[in-house]
Formats: C-alpha cells, sequence, structure tokens
C-alpha cells in the first residue's frame, strides 16, 4: 500500500499508519489459515478457498480483498491470484517460504515492547525489564527457528563473497550463530571448510541440528557463551558477523571488533552483514526504519551507516573495508581486511 503524498492536502497517510495494525493482522491470518498455498494449488475464488482453509466464504472474501488491495494478491473478476513475491516468499511449498518467520516477527514480548514506544523514545532505549541483549534469552532460539529461510540468500552471498567455491581450505569463526545458515552454506559449498560457531547454550543445538541435516556436522564445532566473553582463538580466514553490531553502542561494537581483529590471521577477513542506511538515515526505508527497532528492543542499538561501521573497523585495526550491496535485500554486506 502507498503512504504517497497527493497533491491537496489529505488524511489518508494519518489513518493509513495508525491502521496499520490491520494490515499485519491480515498478513498474519492468511499465513496461519495458509491461503497463498491453497491459491497455488489452484482454489482461486472464496468458496474454493473457504472450503479447503475450513472457514466462512464471507470471511474468506474480505481477507483476500484486503491481501489484495495491500499488494499480496491480484484479482480478476472472482478469481485470486499470487503476486510473484507471494508466490515465492509465501507458497510453503516454494523453498523460499518465508512464512514461519511470523512467529518471531510478531513474537508477543518481542511486539509488546513498542506499545510503550513514548517511553522509549524519552529514555532513548528499551524500557522492558528484559531485551534482546540479555544472556541467554529464549527469543533467540525462536530466531534460530523461524529466521533460517530469511537467511538463504544472504549466506550465498557471503559465500560468493568469500569465494568459498574455490574449495581452499579455511577456517571460519560464526559469531552469533543462531540457526547456523551462513557457516554451514559455506561448509556445503567448500569441503575444505571448518566451521566454529559461537552463541549461547540454548540456542547452539538448533545450528548444530541444522549443520547434520546438511551433511557437515563433521566440520562444525561450538564455542558457548558470550561472543565478548569467549576465547576464540587466532587463526581464522574467516570471521562472519551476522547482525549483531546493531544490537550495541559505538565503543561496544569498537571493543568486539578489536577481538575479531585478533581472532584473524593476517589477510583474514570479516564479513559483517547489517542493515545500512545511507548517510541521511532516512534511505533506503527499509535499511533506516531498523534504527526504530532497535530503539525499541535494546539499551543503545541503532542501524549504522557504512561511515560509521567504516571509522568503527578501522579503529579495531582492520586496514581496508569495503560495502557490498546485495540486490533485492534490505541488508549489505562489510567486508574488512586485516
Amino acid at each position: 500500500m502507498s503512504f504517497a503524498s497527493t497533491s491537496q492536502p489529505s488524511p489518508q497517510l494519518f489513518f493509513a499508519v495508525a491502521g496499520a495494525y490491520q494490515q499485519t493482522a491480515v498478513l498474519k491470518a492468511a499465513i496461519e489459515l495458509d491461503i497463498f498455498t491453497i491459491i497455488a494449488d489452484g482454489n482461486s475464488t472464496a468458496p474454493a478457498i473457504a472450503k479447503r482453509c475450513n472457514a466462512a466464504e464471507r470471511g474468506v472474501r474480505i481477507l483476500c480483498d484486503a491481501l489484495t488491495i495491500i499488494g499480496f494478491l491480484s484479482k480478476d473478476g472472482q478469481h485470486y491470484r499470487l503476486t510473484q513475491d507471494s508466490e515465492i516468499f509465501l507458497n510453503k511449498k516454494s523453498p523460499a517460504y518465508l512464512g514461519g518467520a511470523i512467529g518471531f516477527l510478531l513474537h508477543e514480548p518481542h511486539v509488546n515492547q513498542f506499545k510503550d514506544l513514548t517511553n522509549i523514545v524519552r529514555k532513548g532505549g528499551a524500557t522492558a525489564e528484559t531485551t534482546s541483549v540479555d544472556p541467554e534469552n529464549p527469543m533467540w532460539v525462536e530466531f534460530a527457528h523461524a529466521m533460517a529461510p530469511m537467511m538463504h540468500m544472504p549466506a550465498q552471498a557471503i559465500a560468493e563473497t568469500i569465494d568459498a567455491k574455490a574449495g581452499k581450505p579455511m577456517k571460519v569463526l560464526d559469531i552469533a550463530a543462531g540457526h547456523g545458515v551462513f557457516g554451514i552454506t559455506i561448509a556445503r559449498q567448500n569441503p575444505n571448510a571448518q566451521i566454529v560457531a559461537v552463541d549461547w547454550k540454548n540456542v547452539l543445538p538448533v545450528a548444530q541440528e541444522n549443520a547434520k541435516k546438511a551433511g557437515v556436522s563433521e566440520r562444525y564445532s561450538v564455542i558457548a557463551g558470550s561472543a565478548f566473553d569467549v576465547d576464540y582463538g587466532n587463526d581464522f580466514d574467516v570471521v562472519l558477523i551476522t547482525n549483531f553490531l546493531h544490537h550495541f553502542d559505538v565503543s561496544t561494537c569498537e571493543k568486539f571488533l578489536r577481538k575479531v581483529h585478533a581472532a584473524l590471521k593476517p589477510g583474514g577477513k570479516a564479513v559483517t552483514l547489517e542493515f545500512v542506511p545511507n548517510a541521511d538515515r532516512i534511505t533506503p526505508p527499509p535499511a533506516a526504519m531498523f534504527s526504530l527497532m532497535m530503539l525499541g528492543s535494546t539499551p543503545s542499538g541503532d542501524a549504522y551507516t557504512f561511515a560509521e561501521l567504516d571509522s568503527m573497523c578501522k579503529k579495531a585495526g582492520f586496514k581496508e573495508n569495503k560495502l557490498v550491496l546485495m540486490p533485492g535485500s534490505p541488508e549489505s554486506l562489510v567486508v574488512s581486511t586485516k
């Protein structure tokens, strides 16, 4: 749904944003009822869809019309069709299905934090007693289970960036590994890659199970504990820092990056995956809006510009930092060379 301004003053934007929670509810209901997969199977009318998902025809018609208005479906007469994005990301039979991520994205404690946004803004950080950076927060287990499908595209980009398919022996440290997809993707493409995953002890079993399913468990080891406290060693060719820095303030990031720098061999590379807004901090919108997510869920996290990330890495000792854009993704890579 477009919120673009019109030539005349209008309250349209106000009402669209004030009621945006309804769009979230529409998407959640459609995923729970499996509307997208049902339509993909050839059920294109409200009566046919309603029969398959055991719901009222009126309810299904109104839900599918709402999905069409938002942009998840198209409609021709009485027939609904999937858009290209819905076919790829919301059809359960697609290998790129993302519907399972709704469990984490709409995790109740996570969503509830933003009900106090006025006071969060006053404080300048999360007001909840429990935040995403608390040790062994169980939300990261939910994250590891739910978000893995979303990470396959950036994982492929990371593997390509370090030329994993070349097959050269490499030792890779995957920090805050979560689901393990980043390291596992490298291991699958490079039979000579050894992966060491760092995360909380309650999260690592998810990564280990995924490594087993991928057939790389013999080359997949783990270190349990805080990424700030555990001993990495100092012989890594590559260190992966994926969706991690945005949880912390600049000084904490710089301290952490010095530790990463020390863990790398001379000439080794740190590959950072982050939401990187432009210098204006309002574009591109998906990356820029991530600052709000960090405001509500962490004491001091942020979405950092490339200039800020470059400065952090240089202060940590890295001699060169390169921004790598990933078309179709809200995130970017920063490749730093020791």
